[in-house]
């Protein structure tokens, strides 16, 4: 004997104490499958006989089983459930899941529930219950059906000698047909629109209304095949023909909902179309009427494809119901979320469910008739309103292109007119939801997944809500550096020969070192005309663009500099012939805004001058005082030390103090061309980085270019040649120099660049007497530090990488605010 059950489903197994359910669970199922009421009693009480926890233990037991079935594992529950109130919890948990439901009846006759009750010491009640449980069960068979279970096998003695239970696919899932597919929107009745469209994307139609296509594809209609078009008939029929030669699917709409109605007999109004479909029907004959009643009872709500990565639905569908099947979840396919209220027109009001779409699939729907199709959250809606005087249109997979067939006419006047979206994807955009941010993350990045803790998120969250620039303009942050190695060197803590020996033993043959500018890392995103704004990144302002650092906080306080720098970045761009070269009309740069003292004013004062000054006094005064007195001679000499140590401190931070006056004094050292509209240019090395930036600057003073050298690491000359210029750099008073591996993106494991700042530098980030003490600095822990830079990296071009395919905001913002999360780990800021 072979059973078959839904491949996801909640299985009661139904029978009296020693029918066997246990033994028979065991059997057929998977031990992570099956939930025991005996088991949970024993869990809580240490003995699976203990009745007065049997509650507590049935709450716990369905509480798992919805855990189980939301993650989409079939569940069994092993349990007498001879009781209708039990059956009935059994029936809500399935219908809280959206899961179909069987049971699985023991019927073994009493005689047999007796043998086995008195060969079982660990049962302790009498055999009165044994002969409860099986009346009880005789009077369960017959209402099972009634009650609500979709299946109902009553297994007897006999059955369950070689019994096979087969599990089957849901008829919504399809995921083994990967395409190619062409999705097409809500036809009603457009025939000679339909026909048009087919013939565009390639199918082949005859004469009988039969359509293949010569490559393989298939047709997937989103349903409303019917009602106010002009010729319903013949789309039914050439969708019909294409469904039974599987050259298509097909899923219902709610006009194809309404018609199966009124074929079936039952009572409906006869509006909205149906009234011209019931006219067109009338010609046919009563066996192509019984034959598209049959087709509109055998559809399916909704089909899961491609491995699930797509979702075909007519109104759509939430993620937490993809894949499900429950009354529930076809009304939603069919109407989509609604208030149950209707408006002035007597149409349903509507809820955007699309635009907290959060699912991985991809829902393609119809159903709300919209002048363009555009991509929302994963989602679009295909419905263009062809019967209205729009078009019909097309969405072919996996190529994700669109074809659309103007309406011959207008045929039915619509309710309410198409509006025009310039940009959908904007408007679901406008807000971004908390909860999508605050809580634990594994974000997918092209190296492999990066986890963000929960309690660093709601950090991040906290932090961007405060400062942080209009998201929309937030499409990358740059990521921390390492340090290289520390030196082993007795005056150094960081010294070139140290990155270069580990870029070696990471097998790498070449690098570039470029100048650590003295300035602040800032992002710049650079827009040919305010219009570009508007249309690309989705804000209202008038303006050019935006510069902020690199924690996403706005770079100048005064919005009139801020736009008067970006003047002159635009003005760079368009005498270089940039938009033209790039086929882009914005950019995205990542560099150093000069002089420091511009962003870190409050720094400088606050910090570092009032300690210069203070310490200056201080031991000044020391050694005036121990001047006089000539038994202090050593520690004379250790003051006049630390005083020399302190004016070196002043020295190096005095070199970044520059007034800043005007436009004039900033200058801009962009060293990656990170993006255009298309492109990521992470695919170029930061050879050509530097190159095509160092070509920009010439069209502008306020660009300056970042010097570099390449080094040969396998030339012992080249690597002596680059170490005598970070010398060089490092004894005018430069901050230092980054190492960078020549492909912008290098392996996994490997830093994508290091930093070697020079000694008077670190006296500044030490301190003043840091020197003293480089023996126990050189302890100092880098690995989390270079772990950290490490996810960053791939976090920020993630999130630029998502931007630049037009991905939904909250996609780009999970890699952003994933790289400010890193950021509030607890690492030494000073490495």
């Amino acid at each position: 004997m072979k059973i078959e059950i839904p491949e996801l489903c909640l299985v009661a197994l139904i029978g009296a104490s020693s029918s066997g359910k246990s033994t028979f669970a065991r059997q057929h199922f998977k031990p992570t499958e099956v939930l025991s009421s005996d088991y949970f009693r024993a869990l809580l009480t240490d003995d699976e006989n203990d009745l007065e926890i049997t509650r507590e233990a049935f709450e716990l037991l369905h509480h798992v089983a919805k855990k189980r079935l939301t993650a989409g594992k079939l569940t069994v529950i092993d349990a007498t459930s001879l009781q209708k109130d039990a059956r009935a919890q059994i029936l809500r948990t399935a219908k809280e899941t959206d899961v179909l439901t069987v049971a699985l009846v023991l019927d073994i006759p009493e005689v047999t529930l007796m043998e086995r009750h008195h060969q079982r010491p660990d049962r302790h009640f009498p055999v009165s219950v044994i002969r409860k449980h099986a009346y009880q069960l005789r009077s369960s068979i017959r209402s099972l059906d009634r009650e609500g279970f979709r299946q109902v096998h009553v297994l007897k003695p006999e059955d369950l000698e070689g019994l096979v239970i087969e599990r089957k696919p849901l008829y919504n899932n399809l995921k083994h047909l990967t395409g190619p597919f062409d999705f097409i929107g809500d036809v009603h009745g457009c025939f000679e629109e339909l026909r048009e469209l087919l013939v565009e994307l390639g199918y082949q139609l005859t004469e009988d209304l039969h359509a293949h296509h010569p490559e393989g594809r298939t047709a997937v209609f989103v349903g409303d095949l019917v009602d106010r078009g002009p010729d319903s008939v013949r789309v039914l029929r050439l969708v019909m023909n294409m469904v039974k030669d599987r050259t298509a699917l097909c899923v219902p709409g709610n006009h194809d909902e309404k018609l199966k109605k009124y074929l079936s007999g039952k009572r409906v109004q006869m509006t909205h179309g149906l009234e011209r479909t019931a006219e067109q029907l009338q010609d046919t004959t009563p066996e192509f009427r019984q034959e598209v009643l049959k087709f509109l009872e055998n559809m399916v709500s909704h089909y899961m494809l491609d491995q699930g990565n797509v979702v075909v639905a007519h109104a759509g569908l939430i993620e937490r119901y993809q894949g499900r099947a429950s009354a529930r979840v076809r009304e939603f396919c069919l109407y989509g979320d609604t208030t149950g209220e209707t408006d002035e027109e007597g149409l349903p009001i509507r809820l955007d469910w699309a635009k907290n779409y959060r699912g991985k699939a991809k829902v393609i729907y119809g159903h709300v008739p919209v002048r363009e199709a555009q991509w929302v959250n994963n989602t679009i809606d295909l419905d263009t309103g062809c019967v209205f005087g729009g078009k019909l249109t097309a969405l072919r997979y996996p190529e994700l292109t669109l074809t659309s067939i103007p309406a011959k006419m207008e045929h039915y006047e619509p309710g309410k007119k198409l509006k025009t979206v310039l940009n959908a994807q904007h408007v679901a955009d406008h807000t971004l939801r908390w909860q999508d941010f605050a809580r634990e993350k594994f974000i997918e990045t092209a190296v492999g997944t990066i986890r963000i803790h929960e309690a660093n998120n709601i950090a991040a969250l906290e932090t961007a809500s405060r400062f942080a620039l209009d998201p929309r303009w937030l499409i990358f942050l740059p990521p921390t550096v390492s340090p290289s190695h520390t030196s082993e060197r007795p005056d150094l803590l960081e010294h070139p020969e140290d990155a270069f020996r580990y870029y070696q033993k990471q097998g790498l043959t070449q690098v570039i070192c470029e100048e650590k500018h003295m300035g602040s890392r800032a992002v710049a995103v650079v827009c040919k005309n305010p219009a570009v704004a508007r249309t690309r990144f989705g804000t209202a302002e008038e303006r050019l663009g935006v510069v902020y650092s690199r924690t996403g906080r706005a770079f100048f306080n005064d919005q009139t500099l801020e736009q008067a720098f970006l003047e002159r970045l635009r003005g760079a761009l368009d005498r270089a012939g940039f938009w033209e070269e790039f086929q882009t009309d914005w950019v995205c740069l990542d560099g150093e805004l000069l002089p420091w003292s511009f962003k870190a004013t409050s720094l400088l004062k606050e910090q570092y001058a009032a300690t210069g000054t203070a310490a200056t006094h201080a031991l000044g005064t020391a050694v005036q005082a121990l001047e006089k007195h000539p038994g202090a001679a050593e520690l004379l000499q250790q003051t006049r030390e630390r005083l020399e140590n302190l004016n070196d401190y002043v020295a190096a931070y005095r070199t970044y103090c520059q007034t800043v006056e005007s436009i004039e004094d900033l200058k801009f050292a962009p060293f990656h061309l990170l993006a255009t509209e298309g492109q990521v240019h992470t695919d170029k090395t930061h050879l050509w980085h530097m190159q095509t930036l160092e070509r920009l600057s010439t069209f502008d003073a306020l660009l300056a270019p970042t010097p570099y050298q390449v080094v040969d690491l396998q030339d012992e000359t080249s690597i002596q040649q680059a170490t005598a210029w970070w010398e060089k750099l490092t004894a005018s008073g430069k901050e230092g120099m980054v190492v960078k591996t020549m492909q912008f993106i290098p392996e996994r494991r490997t830093q994508p660049s290091l930093k070697i700042r020079g000694r008077e530098y670190l006296r500044i980030i030490y301190g003043p007497e840091y020197t003293r003490h480089l023996d126990r600095l050189r302890g100092r822990a880098l690995g989390a530090k270079r772990e950290r830079a490490t996810r960053e990296f791939h976090l920020g071009l993630e999130a630029l990488n998502r931007f630049v395919t037009h991905q939904p905001l909250w996609k780009i913002h999970e890699c952003i605010l994933g790289v400010l999360a890193l950021e509030s780990e607890g690492i030494d800021p000073r490495l």
